[in-house]
């Protein structure tokens, strides 16, 4: 097992922890991984795009000239795709991005995604997230002690809606607890701020 040094929230090291190599000791499988990721921002997509085929474009009813005679190609109506102001041919319409990846694909990805956290020294455990009041100020300070200024993921054993509202104003961070983990998340935010039960808590669940 690989140990991680524990933090407390003013940044001075307060123990060490064991971590269990079956989640947060894997080779890291980048192919799995960026599936992950595709499959996330597909499901994200509202896919509420949509046009107007020549039967919805309002108008064009009457034959524009006879079928015969004129000189002109034969025409039915002026809301065809080729005139100016017709329908589009062939165009998108409300439809769904969805689609599944498989549990075990899942649960590799995100061991991956732990794992490349802890390779790149970009995880950070801290003894206990708190914040007593709703004030910024304090999860500010609690980063900078960290060096997680930037880009930072903070999770939580559960919902904390102190900690949640205090961080929410901040640039570039994002609270989340163990059950709302993604894999896409963990590999945005440049560090990976979790509490040490929430450690607990995720080594439960993917160990």
């Amino acid at each position: 097992m690989s140990q991680i040094s524990v933090f407390d929230m003013k940044g001075s090291k307060v123990s060490d922890l064991e971590l269990d190599d079956k989640v947060f000791g894997i080779e890291p499988n980048k192919t799995v991984m960026h599936a992950m990721v595709v499959n996330y921002l597909a499901n994200q997509r509202q896919g509420t795009q949509s046009t107007l085929t020549r039967s919805e474009v309002s108008g064009g009813g009457r034959k524009p000239w006879r079928q015969k005679g004129t000189g002109h190609a034969r025409q039915g109506s002026t809301r065809s795709p080729q005139w100016t102001h017709g329908g589009v041919a062939l165009g998108p319409k409300p439809r769904s991005y969805r689609y599944s990846i498989n549990k075990k694909e899942k649960r590799l990805a995100m061991k991956s995604a732990l794992s490349s956290k802890v390779l790149d020294s970009d995880m950070i455990v801290v003894d206990e997230i708190k914040v007593e009041d709703y004030k910024t100020k304090t999860v500010v300070e609690m980063l900078k002690a960290l060096g997680a200024e930037k880009k930072a993921l903070i999770v939580t054993d559960g919902a904390d809606k102190v900690l949640v509202k205090s961080a929410a104003n901040i640039p570039g961070v994002k609270t989340a607890t163990v059950g709302t983990l993604s894999v896409y998340d963990i590999l945005n935010y440049d560090k990976f701020v979790v509490a040490k039960d929430a450690v607990a808590k995720i080594e439960e669940v993917y160990a």
